[in-house]
């Protein structure tokens, strides 16, 4: 079976919106899939895809082929999350103060229903 790394479209007439699926290359173009691993808006500017790279790095080490389009958003995505690191190194958060102990509550020294001497 001949695998591929496609965009299956999806969205109205004139606002294209796609999935970047895993499917068999013989399969139509928004038909059956094995897996989807990300998405692409192409109207959006900048940031406009998300990509599970483990999952395409999978597919593509098990023989899976992308398409021109789903490779070079593999680039640029892997470029992205390179330099995501350096730009913002999240400090740990400092330790949080104790909040102060409730003072313990007085044990009642009678139970309950037994009279009380006064």
């Amino acid at each position: 079976m001949a695998v591929s790394i496609r965009l299956r479209r999806e969205g109205a007439k004139n606002r294209p919106y796609y999935k970047v699926v895993v499917a068999d290359s013989r399969s139509p173009r928004d038909g059956k899939f094995i897996e989807i691993i990300g998405t692409y808006d192409p109207k959006k500017p900048d940031d406009n895809s998300t990509l599970k790279l483990d999952r395409a790095e999978y597919w593509i080490s098990k023989g899976a082929q992308p398409s021109d389009t789903v490779r070079s958003l593999i680039k640029k995505n892997k470029k992205q999350v390179a330099s995501a690191p350096a730009k913002a190194t999240p400090e740990p958060p400092a330790p949080a103060a104790p909040a102060e102990a409730a003072p313990p509550r007085p044990i009642a020294e009678t139970a309950p229903g037994e009279p009380t001497e006064s």
